[in-house]
């Protein structure tokens, strides 16, 4: 019997032996299975060591709400280590798993990661869209030679003996405006040129565009020469009386060139300038209408209105810059539509007329602006007035000119 137990014993022990070497071996392989797992914090940024990688790394993201991203790597080859080394390798591919508090925003489904070799692995950047670019249609009124057309941050043309160009400021529209109209009643001697600053919108300055000169020469046609003044007169004030009862609010200051038999007759009201090259000396044929102007400053005040000093500028009712100019209906008391107007026979050392709104004068001289156009335009194998116009407008800007500026240059000579 004892002889049957320890055969018995033996042969349990055998067993217990098999299952305990069998259960060592599977933790062995647990071991060895979890000796390349990482354990990794709550972070949504990932980055493993280019020492251990070289291959591609490919992020699957699933679509939200999920929060669990599988980062699959593959490994180097394994590397020979020193027997004294505590760095270990890994000799075949093993998947890391993390969680996520929140899903990942701003990648879709088929977001990828990709490390190029011996470079970390990085986040990609999200493409930014292309810019909308979306025009703003406005009109550029003035009579048949500026239809109306698409606005754009500069309007250039040219045409029988003239040249302009507008480039808008810093305001979100163009306010100024401007009008060329040539061969009247059929002769390629006589026009007429205007430059039409708006304020408070553009409506005025376009409404001005479109009408004043048909204004001006319905009351040229009723009269007699020598009465052109009165003529020019009452277009301005015709033209101010029909804008009015147009019932908008906004003005314009204006500046116009009728050529007609041989005159030059130049007429403004407000801060547009009319200065004429006469052998390359500037000759200004108009003069600002400002509230700083004493004599403006008295007909406001003797009419019940004040000006005040804002900020270094002086102001009607501590509002517009200006004093005369169409429209402004809210300050009609004071600010009148009627013009000052200078008739000039034509000279053949009268080279160029410009035109011009505040924006190109308040930055450039008189003297200045003919001096760069006769550069351009005056004895030279082929004049450039359009790039004259350019010039100085580009010049206005250099020298810090927020404002719209329109500028146009008119060669005398073909008048003559």
């Amino acid at each position: 019997m004892r002889q049957i137990h320890r055969q018995t014993n033996q042969r349990t022990k055998g067993v217990t032996k098999n299952e305990r070497s069998k259960t060592q071996n599977k933790h062995r392989t647990r071991k060895k299975k979890m000796s390349c797992s990482v354990a990794l914090s709550n972070s949504p940024v990932f980055s493993p060591s280019t020492t251990l990688f070289r291959s591609k790394t490919v992020v699957s993201i699933p679509s939200p709400p999920a929060e669990t991203i599988a980062l699959t790597l593959t490994h180097s080859k394994p590397t020979t280590q020193s027997p004294s080394s505590s760095t270990t390798s890994c000799s075949s591919p093993s998947p890391f798993r993390y969680r996520l508090q929140k899903p990942l925003t701003g990648f879709n489904s088929s977001s990828s990661l990709a490390s190029g070799s011996g470079a970390a692995a990085t986040l990609s950047k999200r493409k930014r869209p292309a810019r909308l670019d979306i025009p703003v249609v406005m009109g550029f009124g003035g009579g048949l030679g500026t239809p109306r057309e698409v606005e754009e941050a500069e309007v250039e043309r040219e045409g029988h003996g003239y040249s302009v160009y507008c480039k808008r400021g810093r305001r979100e529209a163009m306010e100024d405006r401007f009008s060329a109209v040539v061969e009247l009643e059929g002769d390629a001697k006589q026009a007429f040129f205007a430059i039409f600053d708006g304020h408070g919108g553009a409506k005025a300055a376009e409404f001005a565009a479109e009408n004043l000169y048909k204004n001006i020469l319905d009351e040229v046609a009723r009269r007699d020469e020598e009465d052109i003044k009165d003529a020019i007169k009452y277009g301005y004030l015709n033209t101010d009386a029909q804008f009015l009862k147009e019932d908008i609010r906004g003005g314009s200051c204006c500046v116009t060139a009728l050529i007609r038999k041989g005159n030059l007759v130049v007429s403004n009201a407000g801060d547009c300038r009319a200065v004429m090259s006469r052998g390359g000396v500037a000759e200004a044929l108009t003069a600002d209408h400002r509230p700083s102007r004493e004599d403006e400053k008295d007909r406001i005040e003797s009419m019940g209105g004040y000006v005040d000093l804002i900020h270094g500028t002086w102001r009607i009712q501590g509002s517009l810059a200006v004093s005369r100019g169409i429209g402004d209906s809210h300050l009609k008391q004071w600010v009148i539509a009627e013009p000052d107007t200078n008739v000039v026979r034509i000279k053949p050392d009268h080279e160029f007329l410009i035109l011009a709104s505040d924006g190109l004068w308040d930055k450039v001289g008189n003297q200045e602006a003919v001096d760069i156009a006769r550069r351009l335009c005056i004895g030279v194998e082929k004049a450039e007035p359009l790039s004259a116009c350019k010039k100085l407008a580009d010049l206005s800007v250099l020298r810090g000119s927020c404002d719209d500026i329109s500028v146009m240059l008119i060669q005398l000579g073909h008048y003559v």
